[in-house]
């Protein structure tokens, strides 16, 4: 992408990536929840005391990178030279992960299925509020969304000669949240069987740090191409 008037971007983008990472004051707080164990959606569960901290967090960084990820495709259109494929497919996939993440905060869980074994009986029997399900699209929609934009747009860095940080750091971050995804989505699958847990609190925190961490690499990247 053109270096021309990015700075709203970075900007956005570096919000974006530090509000994504507030589950982290769980370390700070007492959530009652172990995050080897439980689902980072767990703490911004209905039922949770600070439950509406997490969710406005969500919101915010959810916010920030459609908003980010969208300004940058319209700059694509001003800019045809850095119109390209990659380019487009990487940006795109920031907005979905941005709409997406925004809508995981009005669809919160209405209680906490992986440390509440009433929650997980009323899940499984379809007894819990539509947001659950809802809440489970979003969600997915928020995971391909990043997948989509760390893939893409490392790959348009290193392929175009574009914001240098990010092609140097990306494919490491990249092969770390695919792995982290895989971990992820097996011990969900596990979980839903009846088999445990599997530490997939940890799975999916390493998952969403990453992501954090990405989008703060591709706003730094995105400065740093503006001042040069």
């Amino acid at each position: 992408m053109s270096s021309k008037g990015t700075r709203p971007v970075a900007g956005l983008l570096a919000l974006g990536a530090l509000a994504y990472a507030a589950w982290v004051l769980e370390v700070v707080f007492s959530t009652g929840l172990n995050p080897i164990e439980t689902y980072v959606s767990e703490l911004a569960a209905q039922d949770q005391p600070l439950g509406g901290l997490f969710r406005a967090t969500d919101f915010v960084a959810g916010l920030m990178a459609f908003v980010g990820g969208l300004l940058a495709l319209v700059r694509l259109t001003t800019y045809p030279e850095a119109r390209r494929a990659w380019a487009v497919a990487g940006w795109a996939g920031v907005t979905l992960f941005g709409a997406a993440t925004a809508a995981d905060a009005w669809l919160p869980l209405s209680c906490k299925p992986t440390v509440d074994p009433v929650c997980a009986a009323r899940e499984t029997a379809g007894l819990v509020p539509a947001t659950h399900q809802a809440h489970a699209v979003s969600s997915t929609l928020a995971m391909c969304g990043a997948l989509l934009a760390i893939v893409a747009l490392t790959v348009a860095a290193r392929r175009y000669g574009w914001w240098e940080p990010l092609a140097r750091t990306g494919p490491v971050l990249a092969v770390a949240e695919i792995v982290a995804t895989i971990w992820t989505l097996g011990a969900i699958a596990l979980f839903t069987a009846g088999r445990g847990t599997w530490a997939l609190g940890a799975g999916q925190r390493l998952q969403v740090l990453l992501v954090a961490l990405w989008l703060g690499l591709l706003a730094y990247s995105v400065h740093q191409e503006r001042r040069t």
